[in-house]
């Protein structure tokens, strides 16, 4: 057993040392943490992320600018989860581990939509940051209201091509329903890339609705969240 974990250890990217400059919450259970960037990433790239060398790392998308100082990280506190409670719980000055950047679902310039559900917009935020926001449409759909991350940012820069949409509660400028919901009461969609972030289930319904509605499999890419 002792080899078999050796082996599995092997075979994890390299991880290397960064201390935590910030950790906000943003909103319940919802939190952002910081480290001083000191590599090149391209916005939709992820990294793995540990506290310590005993445990797999798990798998975060950058929702951060690449040109910006800083490599942010968001993510939401699964109670019954390893890493993120005690993600949650650490201060600045604390030492995290993560891997180089990697992954092939990349933001472009190409004109697009960007749909995610949750904390699944993070890589369409860094996209964001990262300058590649024109041409874009980007529709998120959560619960609850105060689970739109970044909203008065994205809600000032992107304008008509922000859609919101929340299955639970209701308000002015937000689509009350679920994303899928929203896409299947289109009448029609452009010929672009679709690119799709949040939980399998979500991914899936959305791919197979994009399908159904004349969108080509080669223009859909996804990003799963567990």
């Amino acid at each position: 057993m002792a080899k078999q974990k050796a082996r599995s250890r092997k075979n994890e990217p390299d991880l290397f040392e960064y201390i935590l400059t910030d950790n906000q919450e943003i909103s319940p259970d919802i939190h952002v943490i910081s480290f001083k960037r000191n590599f090149d990433f391209v916005a939709g790239q992820v990294v793995k992320i540990a506290i310590d060398r005993e445990h797999p790392p798990r798998i975060y998308s950058i929702c951060s600018g690449n040109h910006e100082d800083e490599v942010r990280i968001l993510f939401n506190i699964k109670e019954d989860g390893f890493l993120t409670p005690k993600l949650g719980s650490m201060i600045p000055g604390e030492k995290i581990l993560v891997s180089k950047p990697y992954g092939s679902f990349l933001g472009t310039s190409e004109r697009a939509w960007l749909i995610s559900t949750g904390t699944g917009i993070a890589p369409f935020y860094s996209m964001f940051r990262s300058g590649l926001e024109n041409g874009k449409t980007l529709v998120h759909g959560v619960s609850y209201l105060n689970q739109f991350y970044f909203e008065d940012e994205l809600e000032w820069a992107l304008a008509d091509n922000y859609v919101r949409c929340c299955s639970r509660e209701s308000s002015c400028n937000v689509v009350h329903g679920r994303v899928t919901e929203y896409l299947n009461n289109l009448s029609d969609l452009p010929d672009v890339k679709y690119y799709i972030c949040g939980n399998a289930l979500m991914v899936v319904e959305v791919r197979d609705l994009l399908i159904e509605k004349g969108i080509r499999f080669e223009n859909i890419l996804a990003e799963i969240y567990f």
